[in-house]
């Protein structure tokens, strides 16, 4: 049975976080530490472009977290307490917040994207025009870059999908290039 069918059958065919029925995905969440169904939870479509795209969140569509976030499952109580992070300025988010529970691992997996914590403190990944890079975006780079402890030359103008972003330095993201993982500096990229 596939990872879709499975949480299709855990959520009874609706969007874990909202309830909607429509255009369901399975979303993995970032950055991987569990796979198949401890790792992922099936949404809809809105639900996953503004969990992907902050400058797409509209506060009000997440009151659904209300529920949602008393999730047995981990991926989807991650992902609650994100959004809610997210968006607490708008004041009820807080009190859900002051709510929710978390195991001790589950809330460093929370944390791990630097969601909720102060501005101040996060990690912010900008290729070389000074973009924000997400995990999971793709990226081109923009010069050949002799890979360290190989022959290889990562040539310009490769795209490297699906990056992860290394959470101590904002100039780190690892990609894989002709099938090895290496590490990338920012300045060298620019986002697709």
């Amino acid at each position: 049975m596939n990872i879709q069918r499975e949480l299709e059958k855990r959520s009874n065919n609706s969007c874990e976080l909202c309830t909607s029925t429509e255009n369901l995905v399975v979303l993995e969440v970032q950055p991987v530490k569990n796979n198949g169904l401890d790792g992922s939870l099936l949404v809809c479509g809105i639900c996953k472009e503004q969990i992907e795209d902050s400058d797409k969140t509209e506060p009000n569509h997440w009151r659904c977290l209300n529920d949602s976030m008393w999730s047995e499952h981990t991926p989807v109580k991650v992902i609650a307490w994100r959004m809610l992070n997210r968006i607490r300025q708008e004041g009820w988010p807080q009190d859900l917040l002051d709510m929710m529970y978390l195991e001790e691992e589950e809330l460093e997996w929370a944390k791990a994207t630097g969601e909720g914590a102060p501005e101040e403190n996060q990690v912010v990944h900008r290729d070389s025009n000074g973009v924000i890079i997400e995990s999971g975006d793709s990226v081109v780079l923009i010069k050949d870059l002799p890979v360290k402890g190989s022959s290889m030359v990562a040539k310009r103008g490769t795209a490297v999908r699906r990056v992860s972003l290394d959470r101590d330095n904002a100039e780190f993201i690892e990609g894989r290039v002709d099938g090895q993982q290496i590490v990338i500096l920012t300045k060298y990229v620019k986002k697709l």
